[in-house]
Order: C-alpha cells, then sequence, then structure tokens
C-alpha cells in the first residue's frame, strides 16, 4: 500500500518559507520519496501502519497551506500512467511485483 501526500504551501515570508522546509524535511526523514514537486509518496504495510504515518504526519503539519493525503494499493500506484516525463531511479529499480514480495 502506499500513501501520497500532496500539498501547497504558500513561500512568501520568510516564515512560510521555513515551515515549507520543515514540512519537507519531515517528508523526507519518515521515508516519503519525491514523486514530482509537492508530491510525495511512501510504501506502508498495510492499514495501521497507515495510520501511524498519518498521525505523524498530522503532528507535522505547518500552520497554513493545503495537505491532502491518498492511500492507494501497490496495484493501483502500479497502474499509474506517466503521460510525459522519464520515471525516476526508484522506479526503474523497483516494480509492483517485487515490492508484493515484501
Amino acid at each position: 500500500m502506499r500513501l501520497m501526500v500532496f500539498f501547497d504551501l504558500p513561500t512568501v515570508t520568510k516564515a512560510e518559507k521555513r515551515a515549507y522546509t520543515l514540512f519537507r524535511r519531515f517528508l523526507l526523514n519518515d521515508g516519503y520519496d519525491m514523486i514530482q514537486w509537492s508530491v510525495y509518496g511512501r510504501v506502508v504495510n498495510g492499514f495501521d501502519d497507515a495510520e501511524t504515518h498519518l498521525n505523524r504526519l498530522a503532528a507535522s503539519l505547518p500552520p497554513i497551506g493545503s495537505v491532502r493525503c491518498l492511500q492507494v494499493s501497490e496495484k493501483q500506484f502500479a497502474s499509474m500512467k506517466l503521460l510525459l516525463g522519464v520515471k525516476k531511479l526508484q522506479e526503474k529499480k523497483v516494480n509492483a511485483a517485487q515490492m508484493l514480495l515484501f
């Protein structure tokens, strides 16, 4: 299962830029990979693990902005179509069939 985080955060003032940086660092330190700008995702092991990471995410939210989260199965994630651009290194190395082995 994958946990996807989508966010839109203001970066006008110095405080807003700091909040953005802290939130992005939290995502990276918590095991999320950047899929594209302001879209991050991570693998979770079932609903209990997803709930744990959602609680961590909720505790680290910036004061203002928009943050959304979506849980998708590994099969749904693997069926995502790349319409423009190239796959990132992580996407090339690990496919859905390999993820199901873990």
